[in-house]
């Protein structure tokens, strides 16, 4: 709709909780704002998954430890949370049971003629190979199309990582190119594939083909 062209007055879709899903292990998953007291669970969780972060993950300066010490997270909350205001970028934190699980980032949001932001994600080693990050997504691309009102989202993945390859495939993004040298990754220019997603791909919500798919369960409370 033509008022969809006009840039928001305030941040839509944040700070918002998604819905919740049922994972197939019977599980909660839904995603929540990143908060300033999430900080040491954060560093924790990243610290001890560095062998799986840092090589899919931008080339931090100095050492793993440091780029998550209480210092750096200080600086990555306050520049998140004046992006997140200013709507620009839309930090979520994966919730599974109501515990820190990993985050979904919906970041250079743009709305206008553009109206498009990219989505990232990773998810903590003790909840891999359960579904999460293909969930995560979901949850994060519908947000994004239908909260923020979005038209168009993107993604990338490392020809050598394609478990987030099929994450991505299995919410309906489709190829659309092969980026040489786009991004300084684990400490040099690397290749990605280029993905996305339009409002008009499909007449479901993500969530919704998921259901279908039997790939998760609608939450019911109680």
């Amino acid at each position: 709709m033509f008022w969809r062209f006009f840039q928001p007055d305030s941040a839509p879709g944040w700070p918002e909780t998604t819905p919740a899903l049922s994972l197939l292990d019977g599980r909660v998953l839904k995603l929540r704002p990143l908060r300033a007291s999430d900080g040491r669970t954060w560093s924790k969780l990243r610290i001890d998954d560095a062998a799986w972060l840092q090589p899919v993950e931008p080339t931090v300066p100095g050492t793993w430890a440091g780029a998550h010490s209480p210092a750096a997270w200080r600086t990555n909350w306050t520049n998140l949370r004046s992006l997140a205001a200013d709507g620009i970028v839309v930090p979520f934190v994966i919730e599974i049971d109501g515990e820190f699980a990993g985050q979904v980032t919906l970041g250079n949001i743009q709305h206008g003629v553009v109206s498009e932001c990219w989505i990232g994600y990773w998810v903590h080693s003790a909840y891999m190979g359960r579904g999460v990050a293909t969930a995560a997504c979901a949850l994060g691309t519908d947000h994004a199309l239908a909260r923020i009102g979005l038209h168009r989202v993107t993604a990338t993945y490392l020809p050598h990582n394609p478990a987030s390859g099929k994450v991505l495939a299995a919410n309906g993004y489709r190829e659309e190119g092969f980026m040489r040298r786009n991004l300084h990754i684990d400490g040099r220019w690397q290749d990605h594939h280029f993905v996305a997603i339009t409002r008009e791909d499909y007449p479901t919500s993500a969530v919704e083909r998921l259901i279908a798919a039997g790939k998760v369960r609608a939450h019911r409370r109680g």
